[in-house]
């Protein structure tokens, strides 16, 4: 039934696909580590419906700080399902959290003959490890329990660098700032930086599950149409097939 409203309303928009793009542009909050998979959802979201769409890109805590701030984006793509119920419970939402995907941590390190490992962190070799700040970005909440599970934070802590959000602890490792550093698979498996370092997967065990949720926010775009459209886009087999190439996992009927 969710997939014959969904064909309806895209037949809708195609309809008035006449009107300027920007009378129907979607403002969507994303978590950084969506950063790549979103452009390309968003592109083949158009694509699909004629609706336009503005990425603003930023850590899961920052963006929920806006928008009870009172930004006007319509969508939150959040990395955790933390901040979509804490935005719900303040009635910032029209929709409960629902989890579109499930992140994956890798450690990654574009010097070249560093080979990633958690047994490496505790030596000379590595004086910088970058991570997102765990105040604000799952990621980094995710990085500290990987150091706890083996035992290693209290003894390699002072070498710990906080990115603001996954994209600046990403340019502390592109920009070799840090010898190594904590984050998203779907960062080491986009086109954009495809190839470049060396990185290896964390084990799932060492870390609670990333639930990468999704809600509607309430504003005053007069939007819900356009971002419904958008949500249940998320859920389809064709974005589940983008999620899954950048190493997201989904879940399938």
């Amino acid at each position: 039934m969710k997939k014959a409203n969904l064909l309806i309303l895209i037949s809708i928009i195609l309809s008035t696909a006449c009107k300027p793009q920007h009378d129907y542009k979607l403002n969507i909050a994303v978590a950084a580590n969506m950063q790549f998979a979103m452009k390309e959802l968003s592109k083949a979201f158009t694509n699909q419906t004629g609706i336009a769409c503005d990425l603003i890109i930023g850590s899961s805590g920052k963006l929920t700080a806006q928008i009870k701030e009172g930004a006007p984006f319509d969508i939150f793509v959040s990395a955790d399902m933390k901040y979509p119920n804490d935005l719900f419970k303040s009635g910032h939402t029209s929709t409960v959290p629902k989890i579109y995907a499930y992140g994956k941590l890798v450690l990654w390190s574009m010097i070249d003959d560093t080979e990633p490992s958690i047994d490496i962190l505790n030596t000379s070799e590595i004086k910088h490890i970058a991570i997102a700040n765990p105040k604000t970005a799952p990621y980094g909440i995710a990085a500290i329990q990987v150091l706890n599970q083996h035992g290693i934070y209290e003894s390699i802590k002072g070498k710990l660098v906080f990115g603001e959000s996954i994209s600046q602890t990403n340019q502390f490792i592109t920009s070799k700032s840090a010898e190594i550093g904590f984050t998203s698979k779907s960062i080491v498996l986009s086109p954009q930086i495809k190839g470049k370092g060396n990185w290896v997967d964390i084990p799932n065990t060492d870390y609670s599950a990333i639930r990468q949720a999704v809600v509607i926010l309430k504003n005053k775009n007069n939007l819900q149409d356009y971002a419904q459209a958008f949500h249940d886009f998320l859920f389809t087999d064709n974005a589940k097939n983008i999620l899954e190439n950048y190493g997201y996992s989904v879940k399938r009927q």
